[in-house]
């Protein structure tokens, strides 16, 4: 008897062990920003796609940690001689989260969507290249561009071109169906976005059962939840905040870049912005590292135009309008403002803006623009300044990769047009050299630099801190994500 005690506590000893020292499974992942809705085909707000991307919703391809371009729903492709057709083999035996299968009609009903007069797409210019997208067969979609187009397996791993299936597209903004490892379980408004582990997933299984994505607006509140473990991870931390956490042994601290030109962008069509010599005067009147040092702790990268400086056809031109305020005054003068300028400077929540707008109001009057700082919400923002164009100047982060395009687009909100940059980006359009590209991008960005269209100020650093037992989490950000599938818990 007695030794039938000593085995069965043995056992129960055994078994408590077993399950104290498993690997979690759950997550708690700190992110800033609500999104408006949960359908990354329809808003350009980043936090659709932090919460989404790679997670819930896949495309035919999708953009890896590291930029590079990689399979994703499509297991491979033909590219025809002339670079215009495209032909793409889907996997096979994929389900959306509701139960029904993906194929090929999937494909064609997602990009004909996408590209449609009435396209509500945040990147609808992605898609202007397809001409036709044909069914060959159930596991095969044919895509015929107009023109040969480099950058378009590139385009189809954003957010906004993952694939949709026609029973659920109008209801993905409240409860999102894709094909992904991970399925929509609930939104709490205002607090909490949770998704659980999909268990008819295609490929290799995620580690993690639960993720949910806590909403903390509020920088101040973020290392208090860090350090009671309410919250394990902040894949996009406050800049400020490192110090209070970096010699703390529980969490890792890794700074990375991003693909986020933060910028003050100009309405380039409304007086007095509509003059070159008022934008150059802002741009001179900007004094970079002040304004680095007090919205990103110093941590962000100098910027001249708009290209990321990881990027190999980055252009350092940061040294065209070094910080000048006796060139700003005489620029304002010239263009007949010598009186000085008032204008409305709208900022949405993040750090960055609010901390940054507070430096660059103060920087402008020094030169005579008397700025009215205007907080809004992010959706006030979408609405007023992105969609309307009801603005003078605001900050933003553009973390879109590679999206130097943006500048031809006639109904963008920057109101920008130079046929020459246009002419540009449609020979980079047709051009798929990679050498040929990067000069091609060189002549855009010095464009934009000498048109002063919007004041560039530094690259976003990637800011990310969590629980020194989490693997798996993006050190870089090159697209707009909190890619969940390779994450996991260490003993």
């Amino acid at each position: 008897m007695k030794l039938w005690k000593t085995i069965l506590a043995a056992a129960v000893l055994a078994l408590a062990g077993s399950q104290a020292f498993a690997a979690r499974t759950d997550l708690v992942i700190g992110i800033t920003l609500e999104p408006p809705h949960l359908d990354p085909t329809a808003g350009a707000a980043a936090a659709i796609d932090e919460v989404l991307y790679a997670n819930v919703f896949e495309g035919l391809t999708r953009i890896g940690p590291n930029g590079e371009v990689l399979p994703d729903l499509a297991e491979s492709w033909a590219i025809s001689d002339d670079g215009k057709v495209y032909t793409f083999k889907l996997r096979t035996g994929v389900k959306f989260h509701d139960g029904s299968d993906f194929d090929a009609g999937d494909v064609k009903f997602s990009l004909d969507r996408a590209r449609a007069d009435n396209s509500v797409n945040a990147q609808k210019a992605l898609f202007a290249a397809i001409d036709t997208v044909e069914v060959v067969d159930p596991a095969t979609v044919k895509v015929t561009l107009k023109n040969p187009q480099g950058s378009f397996l590139y385009n189809l791993g954003w957010g906004d071109a993952v694939i949709v299936a026609p029973e659920s597209a109008d209801t993905n903004k409240e409860k999102p169906i894709g094909t992904g490892p991970f399925k929509f379980q609930s939104w709490a408004k205002g607090s909490s976005i949770t998704l659980v582990k999909s268990d008819t997933y295609w490929g290799a299984p995620v580690f993690l059962d639960k993720a949910e994505f806590r909403i903390v607006p509020d920088a101040a509140a973020a290392v208090p939840a860090l350090l009671s473990g309410d919250i394990q991870a902040f894949p996009f931390f406050d800049p400020d905040s490192v110090a209070q956490v970096k010699d703390d042994p529980r969490f890792k601290v890794v700074i990375g870049s991003t693909e986020g030109e933060t910028i003050l962008a100009i309405n380039n069509k409304k007086p007095p912005f509509d003059k070159l010599e008022v934008r150059q005067a802002i741009a001179f009147a900007l004094d970079r590292k002040a304004i680095i040092d007090g919205a990103s702790a110093g941590l962000g990268v100098p910027i001249g135009s708009h290209m990321s400086p990881a990027s190999k056809a980055y252009v350092d031109l940061t040294g065209l309008y070094p910080h000048n305020v006796d060139k700003a005054k005489e620029l304002l003068k010239q263009a007949g403002f010598e009186n000085g300028i008032k204008a409305t400077l709208k900022l949405p929540p993040p750090s960055y803006a609010r901390l940054g707008g507070e430096i660059i109001a103060s920087q402008l009057r020094d030169v005579g623009i008397d700025l009215e700082i205007i907080p809004v919400e992010w959706a006030q923002w979408l609405d007023q300044v992105f969609t309307k164009k009801d603005y003078d100047l605001t900050i933003v982060s553009h973390t879109e990769p590679s999206d130097i395009d943006i500048y031809s687009r006639k109904d963008y909100y920057f109101n920008y047009d130079n046929p020459a940059f246009d002419k540009i980006i449609a020979e980079l359009n047709l051009t798929s050299d990679d050498a040929k590209r990067n000069t091609l991008l060189g002549e855009a960005q010095k464009i934009l630099a000498d048109d002063a269209v919007v004041g560039f100020l530094y690259e976003l650093p990637k800011v990310g801190v969590w629980d020194a037992k989490l693997q798996g989490l993006w050190e870089n950000a090159p697209i707009q994500a909190n890619d969940l599938t390779k994450v996991k818990w260490t003993d």
